[in-house]
């Protein structure tokens, strides 16, 4: 059995794409349309909700483009990934031959689908045709290089982070993204290079919280501490949520939780604080307390940590005894999320207590 608790702070590479590229709609006076509607859905993960909507806008006379685009999006999220590569190459068809930026967004998901799909070479020409119109689009240097990596070419996918870093060498976001998925492709050396230069050569220049989070990476808690511990972490989120990391990281979850704590005084629209309270409460066996931050978590609309927030809840269950419960809800979970392999694992645990 694996039991996991997850921090949802590994969103590296393709699959952080669907958190980075907005779902787009058209708003007016009018009733929303279905293809709204429909892409409404695809922002709360009703998939299944999307697709009538995207049906019934398509019988409607609805624009194709939007709607296709639309289906592409909901296929891609059901892990459907030949249909979403179908709907979303329709999508690109039904261009008037004028390159426009909703050509440039439906082939970074285009590129996010093949990934998924295991057809890494397609999602390479992809990036690649996405950087020959448009050579300073840094973002497709970095998942490009995130491709590459996944392929196992290593020189290749360091040269585009390489671009990426060299076009934007301030971008510490991505520099962080870059060590992030190095580490977890094994190559957790060559990622903190990229972190020790930025470190170095913006010394000058970087900010407490960029010092703060890069030192946390590095594993230098004890840094990260100092410099953090310098902002106003009961109104600063990004401050709040790498200082409580990083005592999480030094084993004082009861500080730790009284950081989350103290931001959602402050501000209660964080689920990511949220997630990492109800973990805090987790390690301190304080399950009421866990399960109460995951489901505050879970009612922020429009937050993007619904999954690991759900994986969380019926984890929390499943450790206060009530394994009913938490089937149901791995059982749920795997209708929203059917390739976690590691939740279909509890889930066939869950079912023999």
């Amino acid at each position: 059995m694996e039991r996991q608790r997850r921090t949802g702070g590994k969103r590296t590479g393709i699959a952080a794409l669907m958190l980075c590229v907005c779902l787009a709609g058209c708003g007016s006076d009018a009733p929303p349309s279905y293809t709204k509607q429909g892409m409404d859905a695809v922002e709360t993960l009703d998939y299944d909700k999307a697709l009538t909507l995207f049906q019934t806008a398509e019988e409607n006379g609805e624009e194709k483009r939007l709607l296709y685009r639309g289906m592409g999006l909901a296929y891609l999220g059901k892990t459907d990934y030949e249909t979403a590569i179908a709907y979303l190459a329709a999508a690109l068809q039904l261009g008037d031959g004028r390159v426009e930026d909703l050509d440039f967004d439906i082939n970074y998901y285009l590129a996010t689908a093949y990934y998924k799909n295991g057809q890494m070479q397609e999602a390479v020409r992809v990036y690649d045709a996405i950087l020959g119109l448009r050579p300073e689009e840094t973002n497709a240097y970095y998942l490009r290089g995130c491709v590459k990596l996944a392929e196992g070419n290593f020189d290749a996918a360091q040269a585009d982070f390489d671009t990426a870093i060299t076009k934007e060498p301030k971008n510490y976001d991505r520099m962080i993204r870059i060590y992030m998925v190095l580490e977890e492709h094994g190559y957790k050396e060559a990622g903190l290079v990229y972190l020790q230069n930025a470190m170095k050569e913006n010394e000058k220049s970087i900010s407490d919280y960029d010092m703060g989070r890069i030192c946390y990476y590095m594993g230098d808690y004890e840094n990260a501490r100092g410099f953090l511990e310098k902002l106003k972490t009961t109104t600063d989120y990004g401050a709040a949520l790498y200082l409580g990391r990083t005592y999480e990281a030094l084993g004082d979850y009861n500080y730790a939780a009284s950081i989350y704590a103290g931001y959602t005084e402050y501000d209660q629209t964080k689920a990511e604080i949220y997630n990492q309270l109800g973990l805090c409460r987790m390690q301190l066996k304080e399950y009421e307390a866990a399960l109460l931050a995951f489901q505050t978590g879970m009612n922020i609309e429009g937050n993007d940590m619904m999954q690991t927030l759900k994986f969380n809840e019926a984890v929390t269950y499943e450790y206060m005894g009530d394994y009913k419960t938490a089937a149901a809800l791995m059982n749920s979970y795997l209708r929203s999320y059917p390739d976690d392999e590691t939740a279909k694992r509890e889930y066939d645990f869950l079912q023999t207590r």
